[in-house]
């Protein structure tokens, strides 16, 4: 979510432009917060019990939270709009080499969790329509995700404006409230982690009409919270590879491209989830600690008179 911030934060500044209106900026990022909500908190939660999960959530809402707090005062002294920018002016080339690294893994991994739900709910979707056997490549989840990709995320994901998915992020939001409503009032397991809850609610009541409306909200939402994340994605490397390059559609195309395919060949050869959030989640961690305790370093030593 914060990264979604950094990249509307031109439009506080006054440049209107190029991003998206505050209004569209809301509904991005609402639905960029939402959107890993849905997996990750369910995830957390399922994983750490409650009270190590409400610990959890309200350190990472403080960091998130003094994060925008110094992009923003920076925005204002120095002019670092993203924070690339500002780990450079904090820790030079490494700053910003991490910053970019870390934005691009964090949401990688987020695009991944998206298709793997595209990857395993919509072949049940076309099959509870359609009554196809299992053998039939049109209920094949690596072919769907490469369909889905194609026909509906890659041409949202090569819009120049992030405003412009205001719309799409708007209609993702409506279908993840759905979605929250319909299984936080299935009783009576409503203390479930709600993708724990739609498997085992769909092994009772597998031709339930609701379960296909709730399959397809889901499948909608995650599907139209992806070029939302891929977004500060293909900024991140393109402040990291080509600084000073004006804008160029191809360059803007190779990189969505590329982002895309990597992302999909990754859904595709991986097994699990747990697996992709768990290396995201630690390499994340371990250049964010990298860069605190080399800064708790060198400000010691100038303390010091080193």
């Amino acid at each position: 979510g914060s990264t979604v911030i950094s990249k509307t934060l031109p439009w506080i500044c006054g440049d209107q432009s190029r991003d998206a209106s505050f209004g569209m900026s809301v509904f991005n990022l609402g639905n960029a917060i939402m959107g890993s909500g849905i997996l990750g908190l369910s995830f957390a939660m399922a994983n750490t019990g409650i009270a190590l999960f409400v610990i959890l959530l309200v350190s990472v809402a403080i960091f998130s939270l003094y994060s925008v707090h110094l992009l923003l005062k920076t925005a204002n002294e120095a002019g670092a709009l993203v924070y690339e920018t500002l780990g450079y002016k904090a820790f030079g080339i490494p700053g910003k080499l991490a910053a970019s690294c870390s934005i691009t893994m964090q949401n990688i991994g987020a695009m991944s969790s998206y298709l793997f739900i595209i990857k395993y709910e919509l072949p049940i979707v076309i099959q509870s329509f359609t009554g196809a056997n299992d053998g039939e490549w049109y209920i094949n989840g690596d072919y769907l995700v490469i369909l889905v990709s194609i026909i509906v995320i890659l041409p949202l994901s090569l819009l120049r404006n992030l405003g412009y998915l205001g719309y799409t992020s708007g209609l993702s939001l409506l279908c993840m409230v759905f979605f929250l409503i319909v299984v936080s009032t299935i009783p009576p397991c409503f203390l479930l982690p709600p993708l724990t809850l739609l498997h085992t609610y769909s092994k009772f009541y597998k031709h339930d009409i609701l379960l296909l409306v709730v399959r397809l909200a889901v499948l909608a939402a995650v599907t139209l919270t992806v070029p939302v994340v891929l977004f500060p994605i293909r900024t991140s490397v393109g402040h990291l590879l080509f600084p000073k390059k004006d804008f160029s559609w191809i360059r803007h195309v190779i990189i969505t491209l590329s982002l895309l395919a990597g992302t999909n060949i990754l859904v595709i050869f991986v097994s699990s989830i747990r697996d992709i959030f768990g290396f995201i989640g630690f390499a994340v961690m371990f250049v964010c600690m990298t860069l605190i305790i080399y800064d708790w370093i060198v400000n010691s030593m100038k303390d010091q008179g080193h």
